[in-house]
């Protein structure tokens, strides 16, 4: 879980006193073309972006953004070549409000009260923030309960369907190393775990996940997507920690090492 502060993920980097973005003129005396809201907060688009899309309440986005108290003091600053993934609801409430409202590409500053900093500060805080992207949470699967009749099932019990082909003829083979973005659900729809929700892919051996996971990956060509009924035996069987019963996962194969 992430929680919910503005450090998270990140450790800052160490910042040169050049490098300290300076709090703006209008810190605590948003313009009069700023935009109004609920509960006090305020913005401004500083920088356009493109399309109309929006974060969802509950999407995901990768921002990178600057913080500073009212009385302006620097709380964070990414640079340039950083960037933070979170969930919308993860957000302090004014900054998670400001993110809906852009759209990719776009910088927004946000005033934002000290009832909507989640606690934070009673000051209040001010926020930059460029939306880099908006990553979706995955649905989870219509056919989550069982595999549906025009799967493929092997000897094993392990069941797939293709949900995008790949290219090339190349399949990874029981020793390579691969990288992946992956969704899991349990048979009751319940998402227990999602590499597309860090926004980063996993890298692994095959000789070091789930035999189902073994198995499957060998099936599949580099760019290819495949959903797969993981039998409890090929699963966890012996860990009582990890989800149990047979597993859902949507696996989209990026790279064979």
């Amino acid at each position: 879980m992430i929680p919910r502060t503005l450090l998270i993920l990140l450790i800052a980097l160490p910042l040169l006193a050049a490098d300290k973005p300076a709090p703006p003129a209008d810190l605590t005396n948003p313009p009069a073309d700023a935009e109004r809201g609920d509960e006090g907060l305020v913005t401004k688009q500083l920088v356009a972006g493109k399309g109309t899309e929006h974060p969802g309440a509950e999407d995901i986005v990768r921002v990178r953004y600057t913080v500073w108290k009212s009385d302006g003091t620097l709380v964070q600053h990414l640079m340039p070549e950083q960037s933070l993934v979170i969930a919308v609801p993860k957000m302090i409430p004014g900054w998670g409000k400001a993110a809906q409202k852009m759209v990719p590409g776009e910088q927004r500053r946000a005033w934002i009260p000290g009832a909507l900093t989640g606690g934070k500060t009673d000051l209040g805080m001010v926020i930059d923030t460029e939306l880099i992207e908006i990553i979706h949470r995955p649905a989870t699967p219509e056919d989550v309960a069982a595999p549906p009749a025009g799967a493929t099932k092997t000897v094993s019990g392990l069941a797939y369907k293709v949900l995008r082909a790949g290219s090339g003829e190349r399949k990874p083979s029981r020793g390579s190393t691969v990288v992946v973005h992956y969704s899991g659900w349990t048979t009751d729809g319940k998402m227990f775990d999602s590499s597309v929700l860090r926004g980063t892919p996993a890298q692994f051996r095959l000789t070091d996940v789930i035999k189902g996971w073994t198995e499957g990956l060998q099936l599949m060509q580099a760019g290819e997507k495949t959903r797969f009924w993981i039998p409890a035996g090929l699963a966890y069987p012996k860990d009582p920690s990890k989800p149990q019963g047979m597993l859902v996962f949507d696996i989209e194969l990026l790279e064979i090492k």
